[in-house]
């Protein structure tokens, strides 16, 4: 059976790679060190344009919880809207309630703005009360697919949990296995869980090309090096890509 591997990227450089990589499907995203933001408009034309395999759009406005207001949802359904017009082939998303259940409403609302297009219920589902009532909900109004760890930290870790997904509603829905998926683990993953797809980064870092560098402003957190950028990595995309189809 073949597996199909899903990268998620969010530059251009990271695309790239991704696809040299032999990546199957793109999950497209801004901020993957927030667990992935809304890609912008000029992100997604890019894609489609460069991308020979289908291509997914995160639709998330912001970090955090996956309770989202009024003015979320707007912002969320012009998104959709966006990735529609651009030609991608589908988008990510998920809701929550304050409970932790699916938000019903909310899910109809994007699935029914994406109009054709696919729609994956991303790790929200990690979060929520009761995973396997959160998927009959997420069948039933339509998406094709979920992204999860098993509710575990990681998808080897998960792999019980994921493997009863996969057993009582893998014939509605496809259940991707991701968090912490490498080409070391990939076999064991796939055999544990019995999943036929799964999502990784496949992340490194690589220095700036700067030769002029300041320790005095930084851009974001202090944390955070300017200097270091995170990068998809071909090789390791290959790598899981060759470990699946072995």
């Amino acid at each position: 059976m073949t597996t199909c591997v899903e990268v998620c990227v969010d530059s251009s450089e990271s695309l790239r790679q991704a696809l040299l990589g032999g990546a199957n499907r793109i999950e497209l995203c801004a901020s993957l060190h927030l667990g992935g933001l809304t890609p912008s408009d000029g992100f997604m034309q890019q894609a489609v344009r460069i991308s020979t395999v289908p291509v997914y759009a995160m639709i998330r406005p912001r970090q955090g919880d996956f309770l989202y207001s009024d003015d979320d949802i707007e912002v969320m359904l012009s998104d959709i809207h966006g990735a529609k017009q651009r030609g991608l082939a589908g988008i990510v998303v998920g809701s929550l309630t304050p409970e932790g259940f699916v938000n019903e409403a909310i899910l109809r609302q994007l699935v029914r703005a994406a109009d054709g297009m696919g729609v994956t219920f991303h790790r929200a589902i990690d979060q929520s009360r009761n995973p396997m009532e959160a998927l009959e909900i997420i069948a039933s109004i339509g998406c094709e697919r979920v992204l999860t760890s098993g509710c575990a930290e990681s998808a080897l870790e998960g792999a019980t949990v994921i493997k009863d997904m996969v057993n009582t509603f893998g014939s509605h829905l496809n259940i991707m296995a991701g968090g912490g998926v490498t080409a070391e683990n990939v076999r064991g993953i796939i055999a544990a869980s019995g999943v036929s797809e799964v999502h990784l980064s496949g992340k490194t870092t690589r220095p700036s090309g700067m030769t002029y560098t300041t320790a005095d402003a930084s851009m974001g957190a202090v944390d955070v090096n300017d200097y270091s950028i995170a990068v998809t990595c071909a090789k390791k995309v290959k790598a899981v890509v060759s470990a699946c189809n072995k």
